[in-house]
């Protein structure tokens, strides 16, 4: 049996809506492989239509993990997940199958191969101050005190992004270190298995489009009612991280009577394809595929997986082992 810091692995990666998980199945099925989430908002069993998890067909045809393994209430990390991740590959490779990652949050990946700080538990009280003084000065006025304290984190972090700076100013006010210097050094190993890395990067125009209309599907697939449980349900904290999957807000905006259903959608697409921009911006500079494809895959015609990916993925695994 090949050991789990030996096997083979494959990474699928890419922006929202580019045909990952259609690819990701057509590949396990090629090479008895298994998918393993990498997306940090399909972790949560709340909102399987809103954030695309994969249907019950697609989850029967091969074996997926780490899909709606989550609460809502809960706050997942990169932490949790690369513990969740690590476990899956084990039993993956246990089983003699091949792990394949799939999924678009790149810091997840990230961790999972370079190494994750090892940063302790936040106290009760620290993270209570940390969510007060955020309410009371607001995420400007946070990243304006983090700029003083901890220059160096909050150079990196945007003024608006509320979360990620109150994660910050709480790490720093926990360990008087800050986070940007925490990352800098992770105590945690990364995984030294082999990876092969697939980049899909659809033209921009077609993957806007298709982003719009699936947002649209997702509305008549039970995405409000999706946002209407999440709504009623009074245990989960307005900080945590499922509250942030995109369209969401917008969706329980339209709920609450603040914004017409039509501005809520076209919200909520606009957001969606401003993170796509993002992603893809990330993984031009942050990943280092081995093959990319820039096709729309949607388009049969114009692509053939047997000739232009299966090749390169059979001869990794050949040589690989």
């Amino acid at each position: 049996m090949t050991e789990p810091s030996n096997a083979p692995m494959i990474v699928l990666a890419g922006p929202t809506a580019s045909g990952k998980s259609a690819l990701g199945i057509a590949i396990a099925e090629k090479v008895n492989g298994t998918i393993i989430n990498a997306d940090s908002m399909q972790v949560y069993r709340d909102l399987r239509v809103l954030t695309a998890r994969p249907t019950d067909d697609e989850m029967r045809r091969v074996p997926h993990r780490l899909y709606g393994v989550l609460d809502g209430a809960s706050h997942g990390t990169a932490a949790v997940w690369v513990d969740l991740a690590k476990q899956a590959i084990a039993e993956t490779v246990a089983e003699g199958r091949v792990p394949i990652l799939l999924g678009g949050t790149g810091m997840y990946l990230r961790s999972l191969f370079e190494g994750l700080a090892e940063i302790p538990p936040i106290p009760a009280e620290i993270r209570a101050a940390a969510r007060g003084k955020l309410a009371e000065e607001g995420a400007a006025g946070l990243h304006a005190a983090l700029t003083v304290a901890d220059p160096e984190t909050a150079a990196g972090l945007k003024p608006g992004d509320s979360q990620r700076l109150m994660r910050a100013w709480e790490v720093l006010q926990a360990t008087g270190r800050g986070l940007a210097a925490w990352q800098a050094a992770p105590a945690s190993p990364g995984l030294p298995n082999p990876v092969f890395r697939l980049l899909l990067q659809p033209p921009r125009d077609r993957l806007y489009a298709w982003i719009d209309r699936r947002f649209e599907g997702m509305i008549a697939a039970g995405a409000l009612e999706e946002a209407k449980a999440v709504l009623a349900r009074t245990d989960i904290p307005n900080d945590a991280p499922m509250r942030k999957a995109h369209g969401l807000p917008e969706l329980i905006q339209y709920l609450k009577g603040e914004i017409s259903r039509d501005e809520a959608i076209r919200v909520g697409q606009l957001n969606t394809r401003h993170y796509a921009k993002r992603q893809t911006t990330w993984f031009r500079h942050q990943f280092s595929p081995d093959l990319v494809v820039e096709k729309d895959l949607s388009q049969q015609e114009n692509f053939n997986l047997e000739a232009e990916i299966f090749p390169f993925i059979v001869r990794y695994l050949l040589t690989a082992r």
